[in-house]
């Protein structure tokens, strides 16, 4: 197990190394001046040459590329160009504690109902309860959050005044952002729960754990579950990865100052060192989570070896 998660480390630094590489590459390969964007009607000669030497851009690019890759080493993702001499980590550092206070919830109730909801479809196969579940978790896999958003607002917020449409920070503001990103799933994990149950209770060892007399809730949550969960954590790991930056959308159209709201407003800003930032800590979630789900599959089940 250590020298599995020695050699995932070493294996996440060269891929994390290519990342930071190719982002300071595209960033300042754009051909377009940043000095001269953050100035824009307000140019002057003197301040230009006087944030030119403080961004580094008045060194070589191999320089630049030494003292970024230095800087990252720190912690520090650089000054933004649109807050200009302002940090990079000051402006993500406000977002990133809404973003997985949103993306945590959401991910804990998707879990709460969709595991169960699938469970309980693939017990009652083909029955009313099946169909009728199955049904609900169809349409809300099928309704993209840019639809879901709008009726939502129109109807719990405009005409039944039950719920406000935007911002963050009271738990009736929370309600409707974290009940829409949830929707979808809940959706995507009662039908991939399903499915995997469907398939392991067909296999020889739950024939032969029910012939054997144990009780059916034994059987099912002790035996079928277990074996099913792997298929899912395979699924969760990327979600959890995206906790921080999944929320483009819900966080733009109910404006909650998490980091999908910073992402787009630094895309539409030209801001590309916030953008950059947000791409490396994406690619970072992305590498520890898979490394994660890699362990979990040997105490899920420990015939599999790392």
């Amino acid at each position: 197990m250590i020298q599995f998660i020695i050699k995932r480390l070493f294996s996440t630094v060269f891929i994390l190394w290519g990342v930071v590489t190719i982002i300071f590459l595209l960033s300042h390969l754009v051909p377009v001046d940043p000095v001269t964007m953050m100035l824009g009607e307000r140019y002057d000669q003197a301040v230009y040459e006087q944030l030119r030497h403080s961004y580094g851009f008045d060194q070589p690019l191999w320089q630049q590329y030494i003292n970024y890759m230095w800087q990252l080493l720190h912690g520090d993702f650089g000054k933004s160009y649109h807050y200009i001499e302002r940090p990079v980590a000051d402006i993500l550092r406000s977002g990133v504690p809404i973003s997985l206070q949103l993306g945590g919830l959401a991910i804990l109730l998707e879990l709460i109902i969709g595991i169960p909801s699938g469970v309980l479809s693939a017990i009652k196969q083909n029955t009313w309860i099946d169909r009728m579940n199955m049904g609900v978790m169809m349409i809300l896999y099928s309704v993209p959050n840019f639809v879901l958003i709008p009726i939502c607002m129109l109807v719990f917020g405009v005409q039944l005044r039950w719920l406000p449409v935007a911002g963050w920070g009271s738990a009736p503001h929370m309600v409707m952002p974290v009940a829409v990103y949830t929707a979808l799933g809940t959706a995507f994990y009662a039908r991939l729960t399903r499915s995997t149950m469907l398939e392991v209770m067909r296999e020889d060892y739950i024939r032969t754990a029910r012939s054997k007399g144990l009780p059916e809730r034994m059987v099912i949550y002790g035996h079928a579950l277990r074996n099913a969960l792997i298929p899912l954590v395979s699924a969760l790991s990327p979600s959890l990865a995206f906790i921080v930056t999944g929320a483009f959308i819900i966080e733009s159209m109910f404006n909650i100052p998490g980091i999908g709201y910073i992402a787009i407003q630094a895309s539409q800003m030209n801001d590309y060192p916030v953008v950059a930032a947000l791409t490396l800590i994406l690619a970072v979630a992305v590498a520890l989570m898979n490394m994660i789900a890699d362990i979990l599959y040997t105490v899920i089940d420990p015939r599999i070896r790392l």
